[in-house]
């Protein structure tokens, strides 16, 4: 299969093109569209997995493999840069390649995986009777989307990233205002389509930049190129924050996060895939390939690490309140983002991987629960009009509770691991600090609470919804739940794959040595790609080779008793650091535990009917106004633009406009004079002399009648007035 693995971002293409060509006219058929649609999907996922499994045999150092389909842009030769040994070129050369390593052979699995459970789930969930006649158009749309989200994945160059970063940008805006006869969806997909330009710009700086530094966009020739430079280089920065832009902007970060929650306009199943398994992602994978550079920029860094934690808390907070399902989700979402971009911003990029894709599985499963929950309530969405449904939506209900778990960080399930391993590098990692790791355990906290909270307001308790709605709630059909157990099996499972160094105990210690994420990609994470070490494969002569050292200090004498002291010291230190990854990982169990008995307290019962923290007025206004930050964009960039637009039409109408429209006036009425003069004199003489002529030629053609009497009368009438004149004159 691993020959094969460029065929994988192709495949969803195929789908979009039976889909989008032929199944209006031919096909007809919600169930076979919603089919070849989930089909294509399956069979990317298969030669993904195929593929992952062969590249896994491969020695480590041959865990790289590339392939050039053709030359997709050939530029010429570009000027770089002058300096003292003359003027620096390069050739503006982009393959259309891809690359299948351990980093985007994992999130192929992720996308692909989550992505076929997802295009399932909307088989139900979008189903309708009469069938809809637009519903070709989801499915096309959805393959690609995911299309462009492997294409991002698996391009072996940063221009190969950027048309599926454009392109899922645009995927965004088609699947967000799906239904576009809503005027909110239509605003959602552009406010969505807006703000990701504004990272986008970023983003294409950063790749200008990059190919003006180094003179390609491939990968492997940008990351050599790098070693040149030393940390904290100006261009490296430069250019980290330009590609932090982008960022920001996809992963939807402070400050161009607003894009996110307004995107739940769209259909649940496009919630569930933009949000945890594609597009939000991407700004995360981005970062992670591009540690090399990040490395190299300890500012940036340190921006990446402090936006990731703000973000987290922001979101969280606002989503302590939320009275709709989604929103929570939505915001939830962005939090996690956070959490992985702060990961990534203390050199954690595979902890942040690992978040992610434990993320994909539990918050794909609690956006199509939540999806299940308004089939069955008919699109309701307010969780005060919902309340004890664990009675009438079992499946639903069981699902919803693993998926809450995992992401509060319930000791074994997914979400545990890699939240423990963000907060433990937070606070020990290569750019970690207390006060990151202080934010990110509040966090965990506030993450307990308003996940309780949702999870109580909509299962538990007595029911707020209105009778009609209550006689007629039941369980989704199959096609949505099957899907939904998937996830949550993932979502108690997935998380084994990175078990913390504290927790290799027993069985888990021998788990780990088969299978850890973090040793799997080091080979990306770690900026240089391991050789395989040459070795006997004699386990004796490495014991030997080991002990070298001390048996040479030992040939001097005193120093011996140095090296003692220092493995003593090391295992010491070892178990300190034990003892303080225990320390803090009990601190964030203990405060996330707190966060769900408090929502237990204040949100159990069947007496809550109404939200109790309102009592506290002005903080609750701040968090379910959401900062104001909408009205504030609103009042700072969207309105000023708004009013420059006007400014500058009427600055068009009055000058530019003016002018022109004046121009055009002189010119008319100039037309008009020389019409009129034209018209009147030179017209009025010709016609004048010619009118003196016709007058004189009727009068001298009625003499020429052809009568001989006329004439012989005109005749002696003539010789009787010369004679007459004559006699008298």
């Amino acid at each position: 299969m691993l020959e094969y693995f460029w065929l994988i971002p192709l495949i969803p293409l195929v789908g979009v093109t039976i889909n989008g060509l032929f199944a209006s006219r031919f096909i007809r058929n919600e169930n076979v569209t919603g089919i070849i649609a989930s089909g294509c999907m399956l069979l990317a996922f298969l030669i993904g997995a195929g593929a992952f499994v062969q590249l896994a045999g491969l020695p480590v150092a041959e865990r790289n493999v590339q392939i050039e389909l053709y030359d997709w842009l050939d530029a010429g030769v570009a000027h770089m840069h002058d300096n003292e040994a003359g003027v620096t070129t390069a050739r503006f050369r982009v393959s259309f390649g891809f690359q299948f390593d351990e980093l985007s052979a994992l999130m192929v699995l992720v996308v692909t995986g989550v992505g076929f459970l997802i295009h399932v789930y909307a088989i139900g969930y979008m189903k309708h009777d009469p069938p809809d006649p637009g519903y070709y158009r989801f499915f096309t749309y959805m393959n690609l989307f995911a299309a462009f989200m492997l294409i991002l994945v698996l391009g072996s160059s940063y221009a190969m990233m950027f048309i599926g970063w454009e392109g899922v940008g645009l995927c965004s805006y088609l699947l967000i205002g799906y239904y576009y006869q809503k005027k909110s969806a239509g605003d959602a997909a552009k406010k969505a389509f807006v703000v990701n330009r504004i990272g986008d710009a970023g983003f294409l700086l950063g790749l200008f930049a990059i190919f003006f530094t180094f003179g390609t966009l491939d990968y492997d020739g940008v990351f050599a190129g790098a070693a040149h430079y030393s940390a904290g280089a100006g261009v490296l920065t430069f250019i980290t924050m330009m590609l932090l832009v982008g960022a920001v902007g996809k992963s939807a970060q402070i400050p161009l996060f607003v894009w996110l929650p307004d995107a739940m306009e769209g259909p649940t199943p496009v919630s569930a895939l933009i949000h945890a398994a594609t597009m939000v992602t991407a700004g995360v994978y981005m970062i992670v390939r591009s540690n090399v550079l990040f490395s190299l920029a300890p500012t940036t860094m340190m921006v990446v690490a402090a936006i990731g934690a703000l973000t987290a808390l922001f979101a969280a907070s606002i989503a302590m309140v939320q009275n709709d399902i989604k929103r929570v989700l939505a915001y939830s979402t962005v939090s996690q983002l956070g959490y992985m971009i702060l990961a990534c911003g203390v050199g954690a990029y595979a902890v942040g991987i690992f978040h992610l894709m434990t993320h994909a599985f539990f918050k794909a499963l609690l956006f199509m629960a939540a999806g299940s929950v308004m089939h069955a309530l008919h699109g309701e969405l307010d969780m005060w009009k919902m309340g004890n449904l664990r009675k009438t939506m079992p499946i639903t209900h069981k699902t919803f509770l693993v998926g809450t778990l995992a992401i509060v960080g319930v000791p074994g399930l997914a979400g545990f691991f890699s939240k423990d391993e963000i907060l433990w590098n937070a606070w020990a990692g290569t750019h970690g600090s207390a006060w990151l790791w202080a934010v990110g355990t509040l966090v965990a906290g506030m993450t307990a609470f308003y996940m309780t909270r949702m999870l109580l307001l909509t299962f538990y308790g007595n029911s707020r919804m209105d009778e009609h709605t209550e006689q007629h709630v039941h369980e989704s059909p199959p096609v949505m739940t099957y899907p939904l157990i998937v996830l949550a099996i993932l979502s108690v499972i997935g998380g084994y794959v990175g078990i913390p160094a504290n927790l290799q105990l027993g069985p888990l210690a021998a788990l780990h040595e088969r299978i850890d994420i973090t040793r799997w990609l080091e080979p990306v994470t770690s900026g240089t790609r391991a050789q395989e070490a040459p070795g006997t494969g004699d386990e004796e002569h490495t014991a030997a080779v080991a002990a070298a050292p001390l048996q040479i200090v030992g040939a001097i004498g005193e120093p011996v008793t140095v090296v003692l002291q220092e493995e003593r010291s090391e295992q010491a230190g070892h178990q300190d650091h034990t003892a303080m990854e225990w320390t803090l990982m009990l601190i964030s169990t203990a405060v996330a535990l707190a966060g769900i008995g408090l929502a237990y307290r204040v949100y159990a019962g069947g007496g809550v009917a109404d939200e109790p923290f309102k009592r506290f007025a002005a903080p609750y206004r701040v968090l379910w106004n959401k900062y104001w930050v909408d009205e504030a964009y609103d009042a700072v960039f969207v309105n000023r633009i708004k009013d420059l637009g006007r400014g500058l039409w009427v600055l068009d109408d009055a000058l530019v406009d003016g002018t022109v429209n004046g121009i055009a006036n002189a010119t008319l009425q100039a037309a008009n004079a020389s019409v009129e003069f034209d018209t009147r004199v030179i017209d009025g003489s010709v016609d004048g002399g010619a009118g003196v002529f016709w007058s004189g030629s009727r009068v001298l053609r009625a003499l020429q009648s052809g009568y001989v009497q006329n004439y012989a009368l005109i005749i002696s009438v003539g010789v009787f007035v010369l004679v007459s004149a004559y006699l008298f004159f």
